[in-house]
């Protein structure tokens, strides 16, 4: 029966997964309309045409910035997911921490097909939950831009209202519509879209989700200054990268600030409530015990007599029975 149950808990190991990868699937394809399409359309937030916080110089297109977006993606994606790989090989091949790893973990066996060894569920598990983390982090900001059509500080340079018409003709008139900019409407729509800053929520999401993968999980007995700063060198990273945005009048402070909060919140969140074990091997090793570590004695497991035993012990009773009746 103990068995019976066991198998299919094994069983429906794999249905989990294939919901897994239908989430993970389904986020990707709503970060997909919302990168590349024109699905979700932006608000149209009024202005005023003296507003000096909307003055600012164009400083020219997202490719002419001092940190392109292509290059910024390549890096929050690329960067975190060789951590994890590399530190998760290089600890399962120290013997020290290989012992915990397989205790922490164990191999779990999805049905009748195939199993995961200890190694494999960790990398899956720190860079899967990592790249769901990337995506919905893209989503809450592409959300938060669309809704909100929050004005960058260069929308008057790239809007270019008529200031002699009758729109534009007193500072104090607030203006709605949405047809009174001569720009180029690609570069008016993405003026429009400022808050929260993409750039800063998607570095410090990076940041602080490798941060505590290496203050976490990671454990270097050698060196004591190795791991503070690597941590450090990556928050200071994605800090100036959030401060680029504003030198470069793209985004507003309070824009990249709620950046910097969203990108923190999302990592704290899946660090802390959905990756349980982001936490040491040292310290899982050290909280058992070696009875725990090598398994229960044999003597705790039930003895199961053969039905040649019982024969042979009936025999013998029978003979000794025989041999006592003719003396």
């Amino acid at each position: 029966m103990a068995f019976e149950n066991t198998y299919r808990s094994y069983s429906i190991i794999p249905c989990f997964i294939f919901i897994e990868l239908v989430i993970m699937a389904g986020t990707v394809l709503l970060a997909y309309c919302f990168e590349c399409t024109r699905t979700f359309g932006v608000h149209i937030q009024g202005f005023f045409c003296s507003d000096a916080q909307l003055m600012k110089p164009y400083p020219g297109s997202e490719e002419d910035s001092f940190i392109p977006p292509l290059v910024l993606y390549c890096v929050v994606a690329a960067v975190p997911t060789a951590t994890m790989f590399i530190g998760e090989i290089l600890m399962y091949i120290m013997k020290s921490t290989r012992q915990a790893l397989i205790a922490q973990e164990k191999t779990i066996i999805t049905g009748e097909c195939c199993y995961l060894n200890p190694l494999i569920r960790r990398i899956i598990r720190f860079i899967g939950v990592f790249a769901f983390g990337l995506f919905a982090t893209d989503i809450f900001v592409n959300a938060g831009q669309v809704v909100t059509g929050n004005l960058s500080p260069c929308f008057l340079s790239v809007c270019k209202p008529n200031y002699t018409g009758t729109e534009c003709r007193f500072s104090h008139q607030f203006v709605s519509k949405g047809d009174i900019c001569t720009g180029d409407p690609a570069a008016v729509e993405r003026a429009r879209k400022s808050f929260p800053s993409k750039e800063a929520s998607l570095s410090m999401y990076s940041a602080v989700y490798v941060t505590m993968y290496l203050t976490s999980t990671v454990k270097m007995k050698s060196s004591r200054l190795a791991k503070p700063v690597l941590c450090l060198g990556s928050l200071c990273a994605a800090f100036l990268a959030g401060l680029n945005r504003v030198s470069e009048y793209r985004n507003h402070c309070s824009d990249v600030i709620a950046g910097f909060i969203l990108g923190t919140s999302v990592a704290l969140f899946l660090a802390l409530c959905v990756v349980h074990n982001f936490r040491g091997a040292h310290s899982t090793l050290a909280k058992l015990r070696p009875e725990e570590l090598r398994g229960p004695p044999l003597t705790a497991f039930p003895r199961v007599g053969s039905p040649l035993d019982t024969l042979t012990a009936q025999n013998e009773s029978l003979a000794k029975a025989i041999t006592m009746a003719e003396i």
